[in-house]
């Protein structure tokens, strides 16, 4: 039995299945890429969406060939595309915490430096307005290169992992085709 209550469904109605892909990308059909706007128009339904659940994309055309063919062929298209967009993500997500790491690595050697620095000014002559405007302005320094790593591990990284997410649950979403009627005035 198919329980369809935790199923998050997105409408797409295209002329020809054709418009669903890149007209620019020759590949052959399960290895192309989505129109632009096929794929905002899908990522977009997708981001209003509950974060939980599956997601069912219901593709109307007004015209197709051979709808058994093109039904496994759009399916295996768009669960590729997805798939693959999610590895991206994932490859800009661990690019991220490697420079998170490294930047904390610098930010905190940086940081000691200053610190240290700052100690020995503040002991060599505690009084002198100078020195002392330099020792703090080497603890501000210090601080300021902790600012990087602390905006990754703080905030960066979230908003990759929520895309992540939701291209995976795009990546193994049911894609239905069905062909309909064009029910759109014809000049006359």
């Amino acid at each position: 039995m198919n329980d369809d209550s935790h199923v998050n469904i997105i409408r797409l109605h295209l002329a020809t299945i054709t418009q669903l892909f890149n007209s620019l990308d020759p590949s052959p059909f399960v290895g192309r890429d989505l129109d632009v706007n096929a794929e905002s128009f899908i990522m977009e339904w997708a981001e209003e969406h509950p974060a939980h659940g599956g997601f069912r994309l219901e593709i109307q055309v007004n015209e197709c060939q051979d709808v058994g063919a093109a039904r496994d062929r759009v399916l295996r298209a768009v669960r590729a595309y997805f798939s693959d967009r999610e590895q991206v993500v994932r490859r800009d997500f661990r690019r991220l915490m490697r420079e998170g790491r490294l930047s904390l690595v610098i930010g905190l050697a940086f940081l000691a430096v200053c610190l240290g620095v700052s100690r020995m000014i503040e002991s060599q002559a505690p009084g002198n307005g100078l020195l002392i405007l330099a020792s703090e302005s080497l603890w501000i320094g210090g601080w300021v290169a902790m600012w990087r790593p602390m905006e990754i591990f703080l905030y960066d990284w979230w908003p990759l992992l929520r895309r992540i997410r939701l291209l995976r649950r795009l990546a193994i979403m049911d894609v239905r085709l069905e062909v309909v009627a064009d029910l759109s005035p014809r000049p006359g």
